[in-house]
């Protein structure tokens, strides 16, 4: 038996595929796209942009981004009654 892999694409074959009409790059402006601190953001993880992805668990989830580390911003995230912090990059963030 082979050990099951446990890396950051584990268990994300149907959770990040994209439709037919969204397939291939993402405009490069997604990259460029700046958030406030206090303001309200989705994570949705776009799988054309490998860098700067959260744990896929926060995937679609709703939270407040409370600050900046390098190009990444840190957005804190209710889970399971307690609150948790992802670095995501501006490519898998939308405004709330």
């Amino acid at each position: 038996m082979v050990k099951a892999s446990k890396g950051i694409m584990e268990k994300t074959r149907q959770k990040f595929r994209r439709g037919p009409r969204q397939r291939g790059l993402s405009p490069i402006t997604r990259s460029f796209r700046s958030f406030e601190v206090g303001e309200r953001v989705t994570i949705v993880i776009d799988s054309s942009f490998q860098k700067g992805w959260p744990h896929n668990r926060f995937h679609g989830m709703t939270g407040t981004v409370v600050g900046r580390r390098g190009r990444a911003f840190l957005v804190d995230v209710r889970f399971g009654g307690r609150i948790k912090q992802a670095v995501v990059r501006p490519e898998h963030l939308r405004r709330a």
